[in-house]
């Protein structure tokens, strides 16, 4: 069992920073990628982030690419999503998502289908 838990999130101005965390717990193995992906009101949850097992892939959204950077501990207990320059569009419940163990460890993509266990999700507020 992979359990997920994110922190991080609150209230930032536009052009403000904010750096979430996905804490997880489990077998290294019982795994591959980890995702971030965002529910804003009204919208479907969409892909911002992912980085394989292995470290050695990482995706952005487009709305996100130059702005957001994810990482992971050298322990592979935690990932991290640092995200610059917030705008208002960013703002949402913010979940990492472990993908499923049947995946390669080089395997990233913001297929949510894919991931099989998520956390209960970090809100961030960016007003317009």
């Amino acid at each position: 069992q992979v359990q997920l838990v994110e922190s991080g999130g609150g209230l930032v101005q536009p052009g403000g920073s904010l750096r979430l965390s996905c804490r997880i717990s489990g077998i290294f193995w019982d795994y591959s990628a980890i995702g971030w992906f965002r529910q804003a009101p009204g919208k479907e949850r969409e892909g911002i982030s992912c980085i394989s097992n292995n470290s050695r892939v990482r995706n952005y959204a487009d709305a996100v690419k130059g702005r957001f950077t994810i990482s992971k501990s050298n322990d592979n207990s935690t990932v991290y999503l640092q995200m610059n320059r917030l705008k208002p569009e960013d703002a949402g419940i913010y979940h990492c998502a472990a993908g499923s163990a049947l995946r390669p460890s080089d395997w990233c993509e913001h297929s949510r289908s894919d991931y099989v266990y998520w956390g209960q999700g970090t809100q961030v507020t960016v007003p317009s």
